[in-house]
């Protein structure tokens, strides 16, 4: 099983920030999606994890 968790941390000047774990793929994206909705984004970078390959993601192709 997968351990997924966001870690926060919150500067002396007041910003924050936060790194999500244990989330591969780009399905990150919709949890940072969430948090960005409380503030304005100075920098983004994604993390090693989001170019791994998601084991849950399922493919069909109907012709």
């Amino acid at each position: 099983m997968n351990h997924e968790e966001i870690e926060f941390r919150i500067l002396p000047d007041g910003r924050v920030e936060y790194v999500i774990k244990g989330v591969k793929g780009s399905a990150c994206e919709s949890i940072s999606a969430l948090l960005e909705q409380l503030g304005k984004v100075e920098h983004e970078e994604k993390t090693s994890e989001y170019y791994d390959r998601d084991d849950d993601v399922r493919l069909s192709i109907n012709q």
